[in-house]
Protein backbone atom coordinates (compact mmCIF):
# COMPACT_ATOMS: atom_id res chain seq x y z
CA UNK A 1 0.00 0.00 0.00
CA UNK A 2 1.37 3.75 -0.94
CA UNK A 3 0.58 5.91 2.23
CA UNK A 4 -0.05 9.38 0.64
CA UNK A 5 1.16 12.60 1.81
CA UNK A 6 2.15 11.30 5.10
CA UNK A 7 4.76 13.91 6.45
CA UNK A 8 8.68 11.97 7.00
CA UNK A 9 10.40 15.15 6.24
CA UNK A 10 12.11 16.13 9.36
CA UNK A 11 8.85 17.77 10.36
CA UNK A 12 7.81 14.26 11.19
CA UNK A 13 10.42 13.74 13.74
CA UNK A 14 10.48 17.80 15.09
CA UNK A 15 9.08 17.19 18.44
CA UNK A 16 10.61 13.54 19.13
CA UNK A 17 12.46 14.08 22.82
CA UNK A 18 15.03 11.97 24.04
CA UNK A 19 15.42 13.53 27.63
CA UNK A 20 15.45 10.61 29.64
CA UNK A 21 12.85 8.81 27.93
CA UNK A 22 12.90 5.47 30.03
CA UNK A 23 12.38 7.12 33.02
CA UNK A 24 9.33 8.78 30.95
CA UNK A 25 8.06 5.52 29.69
CA UNK A 26 8.35 4.17 33.26
CA UNK A 27 6.57 7.01 34.28
CA UNK A 28 3.82 7.13 31.95
CA UNK A 29 3.61 3.42 32.59
CA UNK A 30 2.75 3.95 36.01
CA UNK A 31 0.15 6.67 34.89
CA UNK A 32 -1.97 3.86 32.85
CA UNK A 33 -1.57 1.42 35.94
CA UNK A 34 -3.22 3.84 37.94
CA UNK A 35 -5.91 4.78 35.12
CA UNK A 36 -6.49 1.36 34.38
CA UNK A 37 -6.88 0.53 38.06
CA UNK A 38 -9.80 3.11 37.96
CA UNK A 39 -11.21 1.92 34.97
CA UNK A 40 -11.33 -1.98 36.03
CA UNK A 41 -13.88 -0.48 39.06
CA UNK A 42 -16.31 1.43 36.41
CA UNK A 43 -15.80 -0.50 33.63
CA UNK A 44 -18.13 -3.03 35.56
CA UNK A 45 -20.21 -0.52 37.84
CA UNK A 46 -21.24 1.34 35.08
CA UNK A 47 -22.44 -1.70 33.16
CA UNK A 48 -24.06 -3.14 36.34
CA UNK A 49 -26.11 0.02 37.23
CA UNK A 50 -27.16 0.69 33.85
CA UNK A 51 -28.40 -2.93 33.88
CA UNK A 52 -30.43 -2.66 37.25
CA UNK A 53 -31.43 0.75 36.31
CA UNK A 54 -33.01 -0.39 32.30
CA UNK A 55 -31.81 -4.04 31.36
CA UNK A 56 -29.37 -5.09 28.83
CA UNK A 57 -31.51 -4.91 26.38
CA UNK A 58 -30.96 -1.15 26.41
CA UNK A 59 -27.09 -0.64 26.15
CA UNK A 60 -26.82 -1.06 22.87
CA UNK A 61 -28.75 2.58 22.92
CA UNK A 62 -26.27 3.84 25.41
CA UNK A 63 -23.41 2.55 22.69
CA UNK A 64 -25.20 4.27 20.03
CA UNK A 65 -25.33 7.77 21.95
CA UNK A 66 -21.56 7.84 22.76
CA UNK A 67 -20.06 9.43 19.78
CA UNK A 68 -21.27 12.76 19.95
CA UNK A 69 -19.86 12.68 23.72
CA UNK A 70 -16.95 11.48 22.77
CA UNK A 71 -16.57 14.04 19.62
CA UNK A 72 -17.56 16.72 22.43
CA UNK A 73 -14.71 15.73 24.53
CA UNK A 74 -11.81 15.45 21.55
CA UNK A 75 -12.99 18.93 20.24
CA UNK A 76 -12.37 20.45 24.44
CA UNK A 77 -9.32 18.31 23.85
CA UNK A 78 -8.42 19.75 20.61
CA UNK A 79 -8.81 23.29 22.10
CA UNK A 80 -6.52 22.56 25.34
CA UNK A 81 -4.22 21.07 23.08
CA UNK A 82 -4.05 24.32 21.00
CA UNK A 83 -4.13 26.98 23.92
CA UNK A 84 -2.03 25.60 26.25
CA UNK A 85 0.16 22.34 24.90
CA UNK A 86 -0.04 18.73 25.60
CA UNK A 87 0.85 18.12 29.24
CA UNK A 88 -1.73 20.98 30.65
CA UNK A 89 -4.47 19.42 27.86
CA UNK A 90 -3.65 16.14 29.53
CA UNK A 91 -4.13 17.05 32.77
CA UNK A 92 -7.21 18.98 32.52
CA UNK A 93 -8.82 16.44 30.62
CA UNK A 94 -7.99 13.82 33.66
CA UNK A 95 -9.37 16.62 36.05
CA UNK A 96 -12.82 17.10 34.13
CA UNK A 97 -13.34 13.27 33.78
CA UNK A 98 -12.69 12.77 37.41
CA UNK A 99 -15.49 15.66 37.90
CA UNK A 100 -18.11 14.00 36.04
CA UNK A 101 -17.47 10.76 37.66
CA UNK A 102 -18.37 12.17 41.38
CA UNK A 103 -21.26 14.16 39.69
CA UNK A 104 -22.68 10.98 38.63
CA UNK A 105 -22.22 9.25 41.43
CA UNK A 106 -23.85 11.66 44.41
CA UNK A 107 -26.97 11.70 41.25
CA UNK A 108 -27.30 7.98 41.54
CA UNK A 109 -27.15 7.43 45.35
CA UNK A 110 -29.55 10.26 45.09
CA UNK A 111 -32.16 7.66 43.21
CA UNK A 112 -31.80 9.41 39.38
CA UNK A 113 -31.72 6.34 37.83
CA UNK A 114 -30.91 8.38 33.95
CA UNK A 115 -27.47 8.94 35.49
CA UNK A 116 -26.39 5.40 35.09
CA UNK A 117 -26.68 6.38 31.32
CA UNK A 118 -24.31 9.21 31.82
CA UNK A 119 -22.53 7.22 33.58
CA UNK A 120 -21.91 4.63 31.11
CA UNK A 121 -21.19 7.06 28.61
CA UNK A 122 -18.85 8.90 30.58
CA UNK A 123 -16.96 5.95 31.35
CA UNK A 124 -16.54 5.22 27.41
CA UNK A 125 -15.49 8.73 26.27
CA UNK A 126 -13.07 9.38 29.28
CA UNK A 127 -10.52 6.56 28.94
CA UNK A 128 -10.23 6.97 25.74
CA UNK A 129 -9.37 9.99 25.26
CA UNK A 130 -6.98 10.47 28.18
CA UNK A 131 -5.46 6.87 27.49
CA UNK A 132 -4.79 7.71 23.63
CA UNK A 133 -2.72 11.17 25.16
CA UNK A 134 -0.33 8.65 27.02
CA UNK A 135 0.48 6.63 24.08
CA UNK A 136 0.73 9.98 21.78
CA UNK A 137 3.65 11.56 24.36
CA UNK A 138 5.56 7.43 24.04
CA UNK A 139 5.41 8.00 20.12
CA UNK A 140 6.40 11.07 20.55
CA UNK A 141 9.55 9.86 22.31
CA UNK A 142 10.67 6.18 21.41
CA UNK A 143 12.44 5.28 18.35
CA UNK A 144 10.59 2.35 15.99
CA UNK A 145 13.52 -0.50 17.05
CA UNK A 146 12.55 0.64 21.29
CA UNK A 147 8.82 0.58 20.74
CA UNK A 148 9.39 -3.03 19.43
CA UNK A 149 10.89 -3.80 22.80
CA UNK A 150 9.26 -1.38 25.16
CA UNK A 151 5.82 -1.57 24.10
CA UNK A 152 4.88 -4.82 25.55
CA UNK A 153 6.34 -4.09 28.87
CA UNK A 154 4.87 -0.56 29.08
CA UNK A 155 0.79 -2.02 28.47
CA UNK A 156 2.16 -4.74 31.11
CA UNK A 157 2.92 -2.56 33.83
CA UNK A 158 -0.34 -0.89 32.79
CA UNK A 159 -2.00 -4.29 33.26
CA UNK A 160 -0.86 -4.32 36.52
CA UNK A 161 -3.25 -1.95 37.71
CA UNK A 162 -5.74 -3.43 35.81
CA UNK A 163 -5.49 -6.76 37.35
CA UNK A 164 -5.36 -5.18 40.70
CA UNK A 165 -8.78 -3.09 40.70
CA UNK A 166 -10.70 -6.49 38.85
CA UNK A 167 -9.25 -8.38 41.91
CA UNK A 168 -10.40 -5.85 44.02
CA UNK A 169 -13.93 -5.53 42.43
CA UNK A 170 -14.38 -9.30 42.64
CA UNK A 171 -13.77 -9.47 46.04
CA UNK A 172 -15.43 -6.13 47.50
CA UNK A 173 -18.23 -5.34 45.04
CA UNK A 174 -20.83 -7.66 47.05
CA UNK A 175 -20.03 -6.21 50.80
CA UNK A 176 -19.19 -2.72 49.71
CA UNK A 177 -21.90 -2.18 47.04
CA UNK A 178 -21.14 -1.16 43.32
CA UNK A 179 -22.04 2.16 43.82
CA UNK A 180 -18.63 3.14 45.71
CA UNK A 181 -16.65 2.14 43.20
CA UNK A 182 -17.69 4.84 41.02
CA UNK A 183 -15.60 7.24 43.58
CA UNK A 184 -12.71 4.90 43.92
CA UNK A 185 -12.71 5.50 40.04
CA UNK A 186 -12.62 9.17 40.36
CA UNK A 187 -9.73 8.87 43.23
CA UNK A 188 -7.67 7.38 40.70
CA UNK A 189 -7.04 9.62 38.65
CA UNK A 190 -5.21 11.76 40.86
CA UNK A 191 -2.02 9.51 41.09
CA UNK A 192 -2.56 9.20 36.85
CA UNK A 193 -1.95 13.02 36.82
CA UNK A 194 0.31 13.30 38.96
CA UNK A 195 2.20 10.49 37.00
CA UNK A 196 1.65 11.54 33.67
CA UNK A 197 2.76 15.00 34.33
CA UNK A 198 6.35 13.59 35.61
CA UNK A 199 6.62 11.64 32.30
CA UNK A 200 6.36 14.94 30.50
CA UNK A 201 8.50 16.90 33.04
CA UNK A 202 11.32 13.20 32.07
CA UNK A 203 10.73 13.10 28.79
CA UNK A 204 10.33 17.08 27.89
CA UNK A 205 6.78 18.68 25.45
CA UNK A 206 7.07 17.55 22.25
CA UNK A 207 6.97 21.03 20.02
CA UNK A 208 4.74 21.07 16.29
CA UNK A 209 6.24 22.24 13.20
CA UNK A 210 5.28 26.38 12.43
CA UNK A 211 2.54 25.11 10.25
CA UNK A 212 0.49 22.75 12.97
CA UNK A 213 1.17 25.33 15.99
CA UNK A 214 -1.44 26.74 18.29
CA UNK A 215 -4.02 24.14 15.98
CA UNK A 216 -3.77 25.56 12.76
CA UNK A 217 -4.37 22.58 10.71
CA UNK A 218 -7.53 22.51 13.53
CA UNK A 219 -8.03 21.69 16.91
CA UNK A 220 -8.70 17.97 15.31
CA UNK A 221 -6.91 18.29 12.07
CA UNK A 222 -9.74 16.72 10.35
CA UNK A 223 -8.03 17.58 6.47
CA UNK A 224 -5.05 15.40 7.36
CA UNK A 225 -7.65 12.59 6.07
CA UNK A 226 -8.09 13.93 2.91
CA UNK A 227 -4.41 14.17 2.54
CA UNK A 228 -3.22 10.85 3.82
CA UNK A 229 -4.75 7.34 2.53
CA UNK A 230 -2.51 6.11 5.44
CA UNK A 231 -4.57 7.30 8.20
CA UNK A 232 -8.06 6.24 6.60
CA UNK A 233 -6.89 2.86 6.20
CA UNK A 234 -6.18 3.29 10.31
CA UNK A 235 -9.23 4.56 10.91
CA UNK A 236 -10.89 1.90 8.57
CA UNK A 237 -9.01 -0.94 10.99
CA UNK A 238 -10.33 0.63 14.34
CA UNK A 239 -13.34 0.55 12.93
CA UNK A 240 -13.54 -3.14 12.06
CA UNK A 241 -12.17 -3.93 15.65
CA UNK A 242 -14.88 -2.50 16.98
CA UNK A 243 -17.56 -3.94 14.97
CA UNK A 244 -16.21 -6.86 16.62
CA UNK A 245 -15.78 -5.97 20.11
CA UNK A 246 -19.29 -4.68 20.19
CA UNK A 247 -20.82 -7.93 18.68
CA UNK A 248 -18.80 -10.21 21.44
CA UNK A 249 -19.54 -7.53 23.84
CA UNK A 250 -23.44 -7.66 23.61
CA UNK A 251 -22.84 -11.80 23.28
CA UNK A 252 -20.76 -11.91 26.32
CA UNK A 253 -22.44 -9.55 28.48
CA UNK A 254 -26.35 -11.03 28.13
CA UNK A 255 -25.21 -14.40 28.66
CA UNK A 256 -23.85 -13.32 31.78
CA UNK A 257 -26.67 -11.74 32.75
CA UNK A 258 -29.05 -14.96 32.21
CA UNK A 259 -26.20 -16.40 34.32
CA UNK A 260 -26.42 -14.26 37.45
CA UNK A 261 -29.46 -12.20 37.62
CA UNK A 262 -28.59 -10.67 41.12
CA UNK A 263 -26.84 -7.11 40.58
CA UNK A 264 -23.47 -7.54 42.86
CA UNK A 265 -23.21 -11.40 42.04
CA UNK A 266 -22.95 -10.42 38.49
CA UNK A 267 -20.75 -8.00 39.50
CA UNK A 268 -18.37 -9.99 41.37
CA UNK A 269 -18.06 -12.64 38.54
CA UNK A 270 -17.67 -9.53 36.09
CA UNK A 271 -14.62 -8.29 38.23
CA UNK A 272 -13.25 -12.06 37.88
CA UNK A 273 -13.54 -12.45 34.22
CA UNK A 274 -11.35 -8.93 33.99
CA UNK A 275 -8.80 -10.01 36.72
CA UNK A 276 -8.30 -13.19 34.67
CA UNK A 277 -8.08 -11.69 31.76
CA UNK A 278 -5.90 -9.06 32.92
CA UNK A 279 -3.67 -11.68 33.81
CA UNK A 280 -3.56 -13.23 30.82
CA UNK A 281 -2.80 -9.76 28.94
CA UNK A 282 -0.18 -9.23 31.27
CA UNK A 283 1.63 -12.50 30.13
CA UNK A 284 1.15 -11.26 26.66
CA UNK A 285 2.41 -7.79 27.10
CA UNK A 286 5.40 -8.77 29.12
CA UNK A 287 6.41 -12.10 26.61
CA UNK A 288 4.13 -12.46 24.03
CA UNK A 289 4.35 -8.72 22.53
CA UNK A 290 8.13 -8.25 22.54
CA UNK A 291 9.01 -11.69 21.71
CA UNK A 292 6.57 -11.63 18.34
CA UNK A 293 7.33 -8.54 17.56
CA UNK A 294 11.16 -9.17 17.21
CA UNK A 295 10.98 -12.43 15.93
CA UNK A 296 8.42 -11.49 13.28
CA UNK A 297 7.51 -9.30 10.58
CA UNK A 298 5.07 -6.80 11.73
CA UNK A 299 2.34 -7.00 8.83
CA UNK A 300 2.74 -10.69 10.13
CA UNK A 301 1.99 -10.25 13.78
CA UNK A 302 -0.74 -8.11 12.73
CA UNK A 303 -2.13 -10.90 10.47
CA UNK A 304 -2.18 -13.65 13.45
CA UNK A 305 -4.71 -11.37 15.21
CA UNK A 306 -7.95 -11.77 12.83
CA UNK A 307 -7.12 -15.53 12.65
CA UNK A 308 -7.16 -16.28 16.25
CA UNK A 309 -10.41 -14.34 16.60
CA UNK A 310 -12.35 -16.12 13.30
CA UNK A 311 -11.34 -19.39 15.48
CA UNK A 312 -12.79 -18.27 19.06
CA UNK A 313 -16.25 -16.50 16.91
CA UNK A 314 -16.87 -19.81 15.57
CA UNK A 315 -16.86 -21.64 18.49
CA UNK A 316 -19.55 -18.86 20.36
CA UNK A 317 -21.18 -19.76 17.11
CA UNK A 318 -21.93 -23.12 17.34
CA UNK A 319 -21.62 -23.32 21.07
CA UNK A 320 -23.27 -20.65 22.23
CA UNK A 321 -22.61 -21.00 26.17
CA UNK A 322 -21.40 -18.69 28.90
CA UNK A 323 -17.99 -20.33 28.57
CA UNK A 324 -17.21 -19.75 25.17
CA UNK A 325 -18.73 -16.05 25.01
CA UNK A 326 -16.21 -15.52 27.83
CA UNK A 327 -13.72 -17.10 25.72
CA UNK A 328 -14.04 -15.15 22.58
CA UNK A 329 -14.41 -11.71 24.71
CA UNK A 330 -11.36 -12.50 26.45
CA UNK A 331 -9.22 -13.81 23.59
CA UNK A 332 -10.35 -10.58 22.04
CA UNK A 333 -9.77 -8.00 24.68
CA UNK A 334 -6.45 -10.12 25.73
CA UNK A 335 -4.98 -9.55 22.14
CA UNK A 336 -6.38 -5.77 21.54
CA UNK A 337 -4.32 -4.95 24.65
CA UNK A 338 -0.98 -6.60 24.39
CA UNK A 339 -0.08 -7.54 20.77
CA UNK A 340 -2.47 -5.25 18.83
CA UNK A 341 -1.87 -2.26 21.11
CA UNK A 342 1.83 -2.50 20.53
CA UNK A 343 2.31 -3.56 16.95
CA UNK A 344 -0.92 -0.98 16.40
CA UNK A 345 1.20 2.43 17.98
CA UNK A 346 4.46 1.86 16.04
CA UNK A 347 2.43 3.21 13.05
CA UNK A 348 1.88 6.23 13.86
CA UNK A 349 5.94 6.29 15.36
CA UNK A 350 6.91 8.25 11.66
CA UNK A 351 4.30 10.45 11.82
CA UNK A 352 4.32 14.15 12.20
CA UNK A 353 3.15 16.02 15.59
CA UNK A 354 -0.73 16.61 13.93
CA UNK A 355 -1.29 13.25 13.10
CA UNK A 356 0.32 11.94 16.90
CA UNK A 357 -1.50 13.91 18.72
CA UNK A 358 -4.83 14.76 16.95
CA UNK A 359 -5.40 12.54 14.12
CA UNK A 360 -4.71 9.83 16.29
CA UNK A 361 -7.04 10.63 19.03
CA UNK A 362 -9.99 10.60 15.67
CA UNK A 363 -8.97 7.85 15.14
CA UNK A 364 -8.33 5.86 18.31
CA UNK A 365 -11.13 7.74 20.55
CA UNK A 366 -13.70 9.07 17.89
CA UNK A 367 -13.88 6.15 15.32
CA UNK A 368 -13.09 3.67 17.87
CA UNK A 369 -16.35 4.55 19.82
CA UNK A 370 -18.13 6.24 16.66
CA UNK A 371 -17.58 2.18 15.15
CA UNK A 372 -19.13 1.08 18.67
CA UNK A 373 -21.84 3.48 18.40
CA UNK A 374 -23.24 2.67 15.40
CA UNK A 375 -22.92 -1.29 15.56
CA UNK A 376 -24.71 -0.42 19.12
CA UNK A 377 -27.52 1.43 17.41
CA UNK A 378 -28.00 -1.10 14.79
CA UNK A 379 -28.21 -4.02 17.15
CA UNK A 380 -30.96 -1.79 19.15
CA UNK A 381 -32.70 -0.88 15.86
CA UNK A 382 -32.60 -4.77 14.80
CA UNK A 383 -33.80 -5.57 18.57
CA UNK A 384 -36.96 -3.39 18.01
CA UNK A 385 -38.10 -5.14 14.78
CA UNK A 386 -37.22 -8.45 15.35
CA UNK A 387 -35.88 -10.97 18.15
CA UNK A 388 -32.44 -10.89 17.32
CA UNK A 389 -31.38 -14.87 17.13
CA UNK A 390 -27.53 -15.35 19.56
CA UNK A 391 -25.91 -16.70 16.49
CA UNK A 392 -25.85 -13.34 14.69
CA UNK A 393 -23.67 -11.57 16.73
CA UNK A 394 -20.27 -14.58 16.44
CA UNK A 395 -21.59 -13.96 12.73
CA UNK A 396 -21.10 -10.45 12.72
CA UNK A 397 -17.73 -10.84 14.26
CA UNK A 398 -16.29 -13.26 11.62
CA UNK A 399 -17.46 -11.33 9.09
CA UNK A 400 -15.17 -8.46 10.68
CA UNK A 401 -12.54 -10.53 11.09
CA UNK A 402 -12.70 -11.80 7.25
CA UNK A 403 -12.66 -8.36 5.98
CA UNK A 404 -9.57 -7.41 8.83
CA UNK A 405 -7.17 -9.51 7.61
CA UNK A 406 -6.49 -8.34 4.03
CA UNK A 407 -6.88 -4.53 4.99
CA UNK A 408 -4.06 -5.41 7.94
CA UNK A 409 -1.74 -7.12 5.19
CA UNK A 410 -2.36 -3.69 2.90
CA UNK A 411 -1.95 -1.65 5.71
CA UNK A 412 1.15 -2.70 6.92
CA UNK A 413 2.80 -3.69 3.56
CA UNK A 414 4.80 -0.01 3.80
CA UNK A 415 5.52 2.03 7.00
CA UNK A 416 4.40 5.41 5.71
CA UNK A 417 8.58 6.28 4.46
CA UNK A 418 8.18 3.54 2.17
CA UNK A 419 10.08 0.90 4.12
CA UNK A 420 8.50 -2.59 4.34
CA UNK A 421 7.12 -3.15 7.41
Amino acid sequence: MRANNVNTSGAAEQGKTEARPIAAMAAIAMAAACLLFGYEFIRTASTVLFQDAYGTKHLPLMMALMPPAVLLALYGYGFLLSRFGPARALLFTSGAAAALLIACYFAIVAGLAPATGVLYIVREAYIVVVLEQYWSLINSTLTHARAKRLNGPITGIASLGSILGADILSRYAEPWGTECFVLLTAASLVPAGIFSWLAYRLAGEPVPAPEEAGGRQGHLALRLFRQSRYLVWLAVLIALTQVMSTMLELRFYGLAEEAYPAKDARAAYLGGFWRNLNILAGGLQFVGAPLLLHALPLRVTHALIPLIHLGTCLALLLHPTLGTGALAYMTFKGLDYSLFRAGKEILYIPLSFDMRYRAKEVIDAFVYRFSKGVMGGLTEGAGLLLALPGQAYPAVAMVAAVVWLPLVLRLTKQSPSGKQA
